[in-house]
């Protein structure tokens, strides 16, 4: 199989945007200091490209769109949002910081 390196250089640069506008969105909607987005941008790009390496390996081609495997690729990108939105509440909830 070839693959073309304009179509890879494209689903590379659409998956950095999108990715980007998740985990920019996601702290736009949860809020909290500034420097958190940091923390929301690379969760999104290492749960995108994840999830979208996963969906190649398992064959989901479902919202497939020219190289990407958008479906795959967002609920990566989603579920390691919202784990690291957990990490860093589940911090702030411990019982040591209640007293």
């Amino acid at each position: 199989m070839i693959i073309s390196t304009a179509s890879t250089a494209a689903g590379l640069i659409f998956g950095f945007l999108v990715a980007t506008a998740y985990g920019s969105g996601f702290h736009l909607f949860t809020g909290g200091p500034a420097p958190r987005v940091i923390l929301y941008l690379i969760a999104s790009w290492m749960g995108f490209a994840l999830g979208h390496f996963l969906g190649d390996f398992l064959g989901i081609n479902m919202l497939q769109l020219g190289a990407v495997h958008l479906l795959a690729a967002s609920a990566g990108s989603w579920l390691l949002l919202v784990g690291s939105w957990w990490l860093v509440n589940l911090e702030a909830r411990t019982p040591d910081s209640e007293g």
